[in-house]
């Protein structure tokens, strides 16, 4: 997840991050979205699934930190990552030294980053982005990722997901009863994660979610694994 995805689009990248990045730093240490129990899920597929070697691109890739975790002791072959943010990118220079393969980092926005890569890749990965698009722009971003993704290569998502019959607002009151899970958070961090929510959050039901990546031309859709608060599900598509 690109850690500058809960600021407002009127700052400059670099505010962003400043204003994100202690926040986010604190999301991911203190588990409150189960990144450690999800990346370790990742690494697994990646390990038993993956193409070998396999090239791997990470949207809206953030610092790459938790990345880095899923993708060593792989069979990686080449990283690209894509984030809007310069000083996240900086960071997951760093980080991604550890990987023993290519790496490339890009600074665009991922609509039009997608829209201009040419170059295929065996594994896309997104995670705890693609719900801020609406359906349409939802399915357009999975179509260009389709793409690009060749063979037998896989598409993993990470993403908000509401139960069976629960609309957007419905999700919105139960991501909110889940304050305790969130207790590294001082009231103010809360509040402002909490009207990001309500501002930018759009998750899909799962077979909304199957729905689009079906319309987008993945087929073999597959639910790996739902956070224990359930408010979040992690999938894979095949090409």
């Amino acid at each position: 997840m690109s850690m500058t995805a809960a600021a407002t689009a009127a700052e400059p990248h670099e505010n962003r991050f400043r204003v994100v990045w202690p926040t986010y730093r604190k999301v991911i240490d203190s588990n409150c979205l189960f990144h450690r129990e999800v990346y370790d899920r990742v690494h697994r597929l990646l390990v038993e699934e993956a193409p070998r070697p396999f090239r791997f691109l990470d949207i809206a890739c953030g610092d790459a930190s938790a990345t880095v975790g899923a993708l060593r002791g792989t069979a990686i072959s080449h990283y690209h990552g894509i984030d809007v943010s310069g000083p996240a990118l900086d960071l997951a220079q760093r980080a991604l030294a550890v990987l023993p393969c290519r790496v490339r980092l890009e600074q665009r926005d991922l609509v039009t980053a997608l829209a201009d890569l040419r170059e295929p890749f065996d594994v896309a990965w997104i995670g705890q982005s693609l719900h801020h698009f609406r359906e349409p722009e939802k399915l357009a971003v999975m179509r260009a990722i389709r793409r690009i993704v060749i063979g037998d290569g896989l598409f993993l998502i990470w993403e908000p997901t509401c139960l069976v019959d629960e609309d957007r607002e419905s999700w919105v009151d139960r991501f909110e009863t889940n304050r305790p899970l969130w207790s590294a958070l001082d009231t103010e961090e809360w509040n402002a994660m909490l009207a990001h929510v309500r501002d930018a959050d759009f998750p899909e039901t799962a077979s909304g979610w199957r729905k689009l990546a079906t319309e987008a031309g993945f087929a073999n859709a597959r639910e790996l694994f739902a956070v224990p608060s359930n408010l979040a599900r992690l999938y894979c598509f095949r090409a």
